[in-house]
């Protein structure tokens, strides 16, 4: 439902009609059949490839690029997927500058990577379009797992515990799967209800049964999972939000930037969805960018991020940031929140400088105000309700290299533990193998 605003400066449909589909369309359209086969000519196809180590997901990926070039996009697809059955999305959503292509010797040698990200997104969306799956189903096991959360974590384990013969339940607490694919990523980085279809595909694996609108430690504890299930994955994402701890930060119009960015995807009609003139994000990460850039093609005036740290420290890209930049936000850095100015309405943000000091990071005594009729606020998240009795590392769940956690027959992965990174592609790795421990140890061929 769209939030209801009436605060001066906030208002829906700033812009035509039309500005809205075009801003939020594909940030690139896909490649088609010719611009793939020229892609993937500019592969090397190295024998020790630099990009499959780059890839949390370790897919093949001169084997993929080459059997594109052969004219085989399926089977590329079927290469990707073998390794990370989410190929789709984080083709569009993965930070490949950083990743496949950042460790690509093109790159080094001509600062030009092949486009990676893009021929996986044509060869996986070739098969997707087809409503083709590659897999079958194995002999039903007779065991039935749990899969808490259905995000990339939750998604992965459940298609390779599924694949196995396994039945699984997937329960969540929205009313969609999919979790920050189809919830907390830019609308323009998965237009046109890819992430709903990609579930949906995945699905034809069959043996999966989605339990929508079900909240682990509300509508049912770790504990009864455990008694009622042959093993527990744990994908719960970080549902938590940080607090700037600011006097007003509770006002309507200083909103946590996940929940802005959850409301946008879930408007069919955006031009119903409020904007201020003035926008502050706070916040360095790929949430604050994705709230500020989609602010600007919302028809926000004035945009401005701040970090308290220097660009060097900041979560996104520079791939993202510079982005941002080109859609009009303004990046300020070395500047923390200290206040918020409000008389019934948000009026202004008030920061201080930072700088690196023998405590810490510390003000400079110089301050300054920004103009904001809206505040969203992106300064990480946390673990909403931590279940009982698992060991929590730096706030996180406590696992081992294969996914188990301090408790019996119970294994997480994702954002909620350690290693989460906070990527697409490194969720779906850690369900991924998280899967295949639980298949080995429900087979009787685990530790």
């Amino acid at each position: 439902m769209t939030q209801s605003i009436t605060t001066p400066g906030i208002i829906a449909g700033r812009l035509h009609a039309d500005d809205y589909a075009r801003h939020f369309d594909d940030l690139y359209p896909a490649y088609d059949a010719h611009e793939a086969m020229v892609a993937a000519d500019r592969c090397y196809f190295c024998h020790d490839a630099p990009c499959i180590t780059a890839c949390p997901t370790e897919i093949d990926i001169p084997l993929f690029i080459r059997q594109i070039q052969a004219g085989q996009p399926e089977a590329a697809a079927r290469t990707i997927f073998d390794q990370n059955i989410l190929g789709g999305m984080c083709a569009r959503v993965c930070p490949t500058e950083t990743l496949c292509e950042g460790s690509c010797v093109r790159e080094a040698a001509e600062g030009k990577p092949v486009e990676i990200g893009r021929l996986q997104r044509y060869a996986t969306e070739t098969l997707i379009a087809r409503n083709s799956h590659p897999y079958t189903r194995a002999v039903p096991t007779g065991k039935h797992v749990a899969v808490v959360g259905a995000g990339p974590a939750g998604l992965a384990c459940a298609h390779r515990l599924a694949m196995y013969g396994h039945d699984v339940t997937v329960f969540d607490r929205r009313e969609k799967p999919g979790g920050l694919n189809e919830y907390g990523i830019a609308a323009y980085k998965a237009a046109h209800g890819f992430a709903q279809s990609e579930v949906d595909w995945l699905m034809q694996i069959g043996g999966i049964t989605l339990r929508q609108g079900w909240t682990l430690g509300e509508d049912g504890t770790l504990q009864d999972l455990q008694g009622s299930f042959d093993a527990v994955f744990l994908g719960i994402g970080l549902a938590g939000v940080n607090a700037l701890g600011l006097e007003g930060e509770d006002i309507p119009t200083a909103r946590d930037a996940v929940d802005f960015i959850a409301e946008l995807r879930q408007t069919a009609d955006l031009s119903t969805l409020p904007i201020g003139r003035h926008v502050v994000v706070i916040g360095g990460g790929m949430t604050a960018v994705d709230a500020a850039v989609q602010s600007r093609l919302l028809g926000a005036e004035h945009v401005t991020m701040v970090y308290r740290r220097g660009r060097d420290a900041m979560g996104a890209s520079d791939y993202e940031l510079n982005h941002a930049a080109n859609e009009g936000v303004k990046i300020i850095t070395n500047a923390m929140p200290i206040a918020i100015h409000a008389n019934g309405a948000l009026r202004e943000v008030e920061f201080a400088y930072t700088h690196a000091g023998e405590t810490g990071l510390e003000p400079t005594g110089e301050t300054f105000r920004l103009k904001a009729d809206q505040l969203f606020k992106a300064i990480g998240q946390t673990l909403a309700n931590t279940p009982d009795a698992l060991e929590i590392d730096q706030r996180k769940i406590g696992t081992d290299g294969s996914g188990r956690a301090t408790l019996a027959r119970v294994w997480a992965g994702g954002d909620c533990t350690g290693g989460g990174e906070d990527l697409t592609v490194t969720a779906v790795a850690q369900g991924r193998d998280a899967a295949e421990d639980i298949h080995a140890t429900l087979m009787g061929n685990g530790a």
